[in-house]
């Protein structure tokens, strides 16, 4: 099988390059066939490898990966050098500087500014979004809010994520809108709607140019990986770039 790569639509300035992977194509086999990038889920290391080696094919550089803890931390990607950074964002304004983050569930979020002068990627979990880590992203672009634009790929959704109670009341308590992204469940559970609140947060920074938002992992097993679905399972990247130096820059 061809590996499947989607291209966000957002409009994006033509030097922002950007890629959300699936689960189709690769040569992993069992709980991460097929595409399986992350290498710290149980797959065989060659195979990671050569599923990486066949994504870094279609980029400018080798991506800087992450080692993720569901935190709030960005980091610039371009001065990662060799070194693995530990956080759940990267940022980048030097051209061929791929920014990446690995997700199952979680939600990945694209940034670039208008003038294609900046990017960043964002692996957002309900506790990184609590946690501020869209805030800290959005900071560190340093570019008026206005400028930002934003896409959302695939992650869980409303009708799979169910949360304690202790969930919706952390959002609740930091906004009383954002009781509008929960739904009642059973007992005291709720349905949490994770994109929803991701857009809240945005726009409470000024950032309302927003995309995508509507492919559930859950919901298609063919297509993505989800962690909340199947346990043990493979990892998608979402990755964003500048190409070259925007005009006039």
């Amino acid at each position: 099988m061809a590996t499947e790569l989607i291209i966000p639509d957002w409009p994006a300035p033509a030097n922002v390059g950007a890629l959300q992977t699936t689960r189709a194509g690769g040569v992993s086999g069992g709980p991460w066939a097929a595409f399986n990038l992350g290498d710290h889920v149980g797959d065989d290391p060659q195979a990671v490898r050569a599923n990486r080696a066949r994504l870094r094919a279609v980029l400018p550089a080798e991506p800087v990966w992450l080692r993720q803890v569901h935190g709030a931390v960005a980091v610039d990607a371009a001065g990662a050098g060799k070194t693995v950074p530990e956080a759940d964002a990267a940022f980048a304004s030097v051209p061929g500087v791929v920014c990446a983050v690995l997700t199952a569930d979680c939600l990945p979020v694209l940034f670039c500014d208008l003038a294609g002068t900046i990017v960043g990627a964002v692996h957002a979990g309900w506790r990184g979004l609590r946690a501020g880590v869209l805030e800290n992203t959005v900071a560190a672009l340093r570019r008026p809010p206005g400028e930002i634009m934003a896409w959302l790929g695939p992650a869980i959704g409303r009708s799979a994520f169910e949360v304690g109670s202790e969930v919706r009341a952390a959002f609740v308590a930091d906004d009383p809108g954002a009781a509008a992204a929960f739904a009642p469940g059973v007992a005291d559970r709720w349905w949490c709607d994770l994109p929803a609140l991701a857009r809240r947060r945005l726009a409470a920074r000024g950032v309302t140019a927003v995309f995508g938002g509507d492919a559930c992992t859950v919901s298609d097993p063919e297509r993505y990986f989800s962690y909340r679905r199947d346990g043990v399972t493979g990892r998608m990247a979402s990755l964003v770039w500048l190409d070259r130096p925007a005009s006039g820059v």
